[in-house]
């Protein structure tokens, strides 16, 4: 009787043993009394999951949670430390870009050397070799050795191998993100086809959004630990809990005490990771002395929900007496490029005079409609005189933050389309 099960991972484990220094390594192995010198970490701990034939199923956690050393293990480039894999059927994987490839090779002659890895003897791979190379669509390049290829050439050809041997599984670990557009377009093309075909496949991403359009179940690793199992959907709501800190108790009891903190007079900024290219000048006339970014329910929180409301949080001590001071802020991808922002000018608000000593507090209210990826927050205050910009206090870079969800959009951000059809 044929099995329904793809792959059975039963009490997984992979254990190393870490040494503070080379030597200690020496030392424990000649050691009389076996006195150990090593800790223990954990890369998996105790996992156990079934994938059923026909299902395509993403993994998803942190960097660090132990993704790549899973499915190393279900392929066998890793041995476990103890547990047990069964898996039914011919794989096919793609962990590592180029892994099995020999530079000095070209890349027709990488495409025999991986069919003879995977078990293909040299006439099967012939019957297969030109549909490999339509796939890669590299050109001329597919007689040229392989060290000269940039990565993308090199995702295009491992790829198209992978996915041409005619695997019952395809296990792919974050491969995809290095090919351009339309070539990630024709790989989710064959993985749909391979779906159709009732075929299984596993893989790891960081693209939430991938995950629920393709996948129909997801697991969630965390510090080498399966922590949940579900659709597609609420593994991805359990990932985004862990990121913002809400999925463990622990978490979550921690974060009320930040929050509490905060409302005891505590500075916000506290609350957040200091950025390390902070960059602030001014004539200190006046000085942005706390700052932060507050989740929908109000509390302070560095990674946000995608659409969701969000507040920036700007305080401004007064050392001297100002009249219509201008407070702003703007928002800077991971390129530098500014991408958002605004100020009480352009908003044609009238901030009035303060005194010095004075201190205000001013809200920026906006929902996280941004294309999804992490944002750097810059503040000023400033005025505009016969002189030009006063500035008094600018904060280039103040703190990072994230926006994390599922939408896709194109550019920087959502213009929030209404779309029907007649």
């Amino acid at each position: 009787m044929q099995t329904p099960i793809a792959i059975k991972v039963n009490n997984l484990t992979k254990l190393y043993h870490l040494y503070n220094h080379p030597q200690d390594r020496l030392k424990e192995a000649l050691h009389p009394f076996k006195k150990s010198y090593h800790h223990d970490f954990y890369a998996i701990n105790d996992i156990s999951f079934e994938i059923k034939k026909g299902e395509t199923v993403g993994i998803i956690g942190k960097n660090g949670a132990g993704k790549s050393t899973l499915l190393k293990m279900i392929t066998g480039v890793l041995t476990p430390t103890s547990g047990t894999i069964e898996t039914h059927g011919a794989i096919s994987s793609l962990l590592e870009l180029g892994a099995g490839f020999n530079p000095e090779m070209s890349g027709l002659e990488n495409i025999y050397l991986n069919g003879s890895l995977m078990g293909f003897t040299r006439e099967e791979m012939d019957t297969r070799v030109d549909d490999i190379i339509a796939f890669a669509d590299i050109g001329e390049f597919i007689h040229q050795p392989v060290k000269m290829y940039s990565s993308g050439m090199f995702a295009r050809l491992a790829f198209s191998v992978s996915i041409n041997v005619d695997p019952d599984i395809l296990i792919v670990d974050e491969a995809l993100s290095v090919g351009d557009m339309a070539f990630q377009m024709k790989c989710f093309k064959k993985f749909q086809d391979f779906q159709e075909q009732g075929r299984t496949i596993l893989f790891v991403t960081h693209a939430l959004d991938t995950v629920i359009r393709y996948c129909t179940r997801g697991i969630v690793i965390d510090a080498g630990q399966k922590v949940y199992e579900g659709t597609s959907k609420e593994a991805v709501d359990a990932f985004k809990k862990i990121l913002s800190g809400d999925f463990y108790l622990q978490d979550k009891e921690e974060k009320k005490k930040k929050a509490a903190a905060i409302k005891e007079n505590t500075l916000l900024k506290d609350a957040f990771k200091k950025h390390k290219e902070l960059d602030s000048y001014g004539n200190n006339k006046a000085q942005i002395i706390d700052y932060g970014t507050l989740d929908k329910e109000g509390n302070p929180a560095d990674i946000l929900d995608y659409n969701a409301p969000f507040s920036i949080i700007m305080k401004v001590k007064f050392n001297e007496e100002i009249t219509d001071p201008i407070f702003a802020f703007t928002l800077k991808d991971v390129r530098g490029l500014e991408i958002t922002g605004t100020n009480t000018h352009m908003k044609h608000i009238i901030t009035g005079t303060f005194k010095k000593e004075d201190t205000v507090t001013i809200t920026f209210k906006q929902k996280a409609n941004l294309q999804l990826g992490k944002y750097a927050l810059s503040l000023g205050c400033v005025n505009l005189n016969e002189k030009g910009v006063e500035v008094y206090n600018r904060i280039y870079e103040a703190m990072l933050f994230e926006i994390i969800g599922a939408d896709q959009m194109v550019g920087f951000y959502d213009l929030q389309s209404d779309i029907s059809i007649n």
